[in-house]
């Protein structure tokens, strides 16, 4: 398919997702920014919705950037364990607390190579950040977003999240991206399903898809 066919289609996918999944949004709960940060390291591997009951406790211990960094990483580790990886991901918040506290007086940096620079962040949830907290473009590539884009022709056959997001950057208008990615989510969860043959038969955009196996 032409680059410019793929720029319609996108077009036509993102118009049906739109009215399909009008309220879309960041599924992980968060009231701060350096809280999605928090969450979003905690959530790989790991679902949404357990994450957001495992940093409630974590939260209640530690409620704020100081706090988190002033705590041992054993300590986030035997609150954050039910999220797997424990040691890596509560070494990894730890360090970016404190780097929040020293470097940028316990702010979350608004531009996208400050964040790919904190410990544990990279371009999944340093453009899921840019997108949703500071309103600016952003392409997450998560695993339903790379499944789908493929299934639907947007990309082909390409798996690497840094290729699809590259990729999607040229069809995918800059303001839509990221409303996009999270209707991607909702979509891959209910419809467009991974571990079951996906429902075709109730999706609002299969007379627009490729439907490659994939």
């Amino acid at each position: 398919m032409e680059e410019q066919q793929k720029k319609e289609l996108a077009k036509k996918l993102i118009e049906r997702l739109k009215k399909e999944y009008p309220d879309a949004g960041c599924t992980l709960d968060y009231d701060d920014a350096w809280k999605l940060l928090v969450s979003v390291r905690l959530a790989a591997q790991c679902t949404d919705a357990r994450v957001n009951v495992v940093v409630e406790k974590l939260y209640e211990k530690f409620p704020d950037v100081d706090a988190l960094a002033a705590a041992k990483a054993e300590e986030i580790e035997e609150i954050v364990r039910p999220c797997g990886l424990g040691r890596t991901k509560a070494r990894d918040i730890s360090a970016c607390m404190k780097i929040l506290k020293d470097q940028y007086n316990g702010k979350v940096p608004d531009h996208f190579e400050e964040l790919l620079k904190l410990p544990g962040v990279g371009r999944k949830s340093a453009n899921l950040i840019m997108g949703d907290v500071f309103g600016k473009p952003a392409i997450v590539t998560d695993t339903h977003c790379i499944r789908l884009v493929n299934r639907m022709g947007l990309v082909d056959g390409i798996k690497e999240p840094g290729k699809v997001e590259k990729a999607l950057w040229k069809l995918i208008p800059p303001e839509e991206g990221s409303d996009f990615c999270h209707r991607l989510v909702y979509h891959g969860r209910d419809v467009c399903t991974a571990r079951t043959k996906p429902y075709c038969e109730r999706c609002c955009v299969s007379d627009l898809c490729v439907k490659a196996d994939i």
